[in-house]
């Protein structure tokens, strides 16, 4: 499986994605998968005094439970809005954790930096994904760690996504974030830099009090990506991409009461692999 080519108007994509992050307010659906990234971290074989790079840190869900670890924490985003939240939780837990401002395709840090790299649902947006492999490689130490989790084509973010590109076209040219949750992809992306390529589908439940219109209306609120897919709809299309993810995530509502909770099972691509040592 190969990636698309790039759109040749790059910095204006890039000034499009950060301007998506930035919109609604991501620390109010990172709390919605805090225990989740709590124990993705937990799963890692890091320790105390590990120098670790978190890329797409959001609002800190993976970097403060590792730096509660005792590691070294660098986290890095586009958003500069969220680096904020991220800084004020680390502040709230006295835990020192340097928050800074980057991106994934070209990270600000020297070669062999890091003891290891993680990102949770962040990286994998990053429109050129051989670079963002490649920058993994360039700051890891000879046999430091990378671990990803990513949102894989068959989990239901997967199908909320489809849904919405079926409604707002994706930029041409650009390879579905997705596939950095298909396991042929990311071995064929991660093969020159890295051995001992590891991956799991891991569970992670979607629990929200409320139906299931009010949990696209709270992503059409807080999640930038889904605001700003309806902002560029007319009001009838509006309409027609709320109707259809209410009915998706209506049909996949496993709640008792689903008139006041919606609970749905999902899944992500949980990676790890080793830096090649030269």
């Amino acid at each position: 499986m190969t990636d698309a080519v790039p759109s040749p108007d790059i910095h204006q994509l890039k000034a499009n994605m950060r301007a998506s992050w930035m919109a609604g307010d991501f620390g109010f659906v990172a709390k919605t998968v805090s225990g989740a990234a709590e124990a993705f971290i937990e799963r890692l074989p890091i320790t105390a005094g590990a120098r670790i790079l978190d890329v797409a840190c959001g609002t800190g869900n993976t970097a403060i439970p590792l730096a509660r670890r005792g590691a070294t924490v660098t986290g890095v985003d586009i958003a500069p809005n969220l680096l904020v939240q991220a800084r004020e939780r680390a502040a709230g837990e006295n835990l020192a954790i340097q928050f800074d401002e980057g991106d994934a395709e070209q990270l600000p840090y020297a070669d062999a930096s890091f003891d290891a790299v993680t990102t949770m649902f962040g990286a994998m947006f990053a429109p050129r994904p051989d670079l963002v492999a490649a920058e993994f490689a360039r700051v890891l130490k000879p046999g430091g760690l990378l671990a990803m989790a990513n949102w894989n084509p068959a989990s239901f973010s997967g199908r909320m996504f489809k849904v919405t590109s079926q409604h707002v076209a994706p930029p041409a040219g650009i390879a579905p974030p997705l596939l950095w949750g298909d396991d042929a992809t990311v071995r064929q992306r991660l093969a020159a830099g890295f051995e001992d390529i590891q991956t799991e589908l891991i569970p992670i439940d979607f629990d929200l009090p409320t139906s299931p219109a009010g949990a696209v209306s709270f992503f059409r609120r807080y999640f930038g990506p889904t605001q700003v897919a309806f902002s560029r709809l007319d009001e009838r299309g509006q309409a027609a991409l709320a109707a259809d993810l209410e009915a998706l995530w209506a049909s996949a509502n496993v709640a008792p009461d689903p008139t006041s909770r919606t609970l749905l099972h999902n899944e992500y691509l949980q990676i790890s692999a080793r830096r090649v040592v030269s």
